[in-house]
């Protein structure tokens, strides 16, 4: 029976979640249950992709990203996929009806993951739209499950929340992108010179962002409002640590935040949403 494969593909995705993020998983858990199975597809796509980037150094990775772009464009055009991953992705674009063109754009950005790019703000906010705010744009077309007027209601502060998140992400990996991908994001910065000025001013950057995103994550539909809420509030706690370091610091260790913290964050939260004090 179909309904097996399928309900073993959506399983995968959620292995694959719960194997390489306790954090987000811990917000998907946070969800209502009708949309969980939707984000767990999600990020088990955008994980797929990621890894052929980040971690397949003994294989051809612009030969297995472009395999990926083939089966993806298959999957959503036959409505079915081989690969458990892409099944519970196209059924979930498809319920959900995301928009194909966000999947190009996060697409486009592994692809710039696979080069030797010197970033401007050009480039960088070309990166961060295609490798983050899209993402959060998908999660959103599920959050808002139709609703056309709040989904565009939202956009603009799911896109601040994406792009938060990412420059968390590029600090707390500063070292392995850096010593071991060879990369560098943040625009016009010499990494010889990267100093406690310059990460402070994209620090400043982060707060604003997650200042704005806040507004929007307070008018989601009640479904969603607390997961959302609390993956912010992980991501809150990795951002207070991290500018606690020197930049010496952040360049020669990847900064975490371990589990028991998190566990106080989640209920922390939990009290906070329920006393509606966010």
């Amino acid at each position: 029976m179909k309904q097996l494969f399928d309900e073993l593909s959506y399983s995968v995705s959620k292995i694959t979640t719960e194997k390489y993020s306790t954090s987000f998983s811990l917000g998907i858990l946070a969800l209502k249950p009708s949309i969980r199975s939707a984000i767990y597809a999600i990020y088990g796509y955008v994980r797929l992709a990621d890894e052929i980037v980040d971690s397949f150094h003994e294989y051809d990775k612009e030969k297995l990203l472009n395999r990926l772009k083939i089966e993806t464009q298959n999957a959503l055009e036959e409505r079915i996929s081989l690969n458990p991953i892409l099944q519970s992705f196209q059924e979930t674009v498809h319920k959900y009806q995301i928009d194909k063109a966000l999947i190009d754009q996060f697409l486009h950005s592994m692809e710039m993951d696979l080069q030797k790019i010197e970033y401007n703000s050009d480039l960088y906010d070309e990166y961060i739209h295609g490798s983050a705010e899209v993402v959060g744009l998908m999660c959103l077309q599920v959050f808002t499950d139709g609703d056309k007027e709040k989904y565009e209601e939202l956009k603009p502060y799911a896109m601040k929340l994406g792009s938060a998140f990412q420059k968390i992400n590029f600090l707390r990996d500063l070292k392995d992108d850096y010593q071991v991908l060879g990369r560098t994001y943040f625009p016009n910065i010499d990494m010889n010179v990267f100093n406690n000025q310059v990460k402070f001013e994209i620090e400043k950057e982060i707060e604003q962002e997650f200042k704005e995103a806040l507004i929007g994550i307070k008018k989601l539909p009640a479904s969603s409002l607390f997961g959302v809420y609390l993956a912010y509030k992980y991501y809150i706690s990795l951002f207070k640590k991290i500018r606690k370091k020197s930049s010496k610091d952040i360049l020669n260790n990847r900064i975490r935040v371990p589990d028991y913290q998190k566990g106080y964050v989640a209920l922390s939260s939990y009290v906070r949403f329920k006393m509606n004090v966010l």
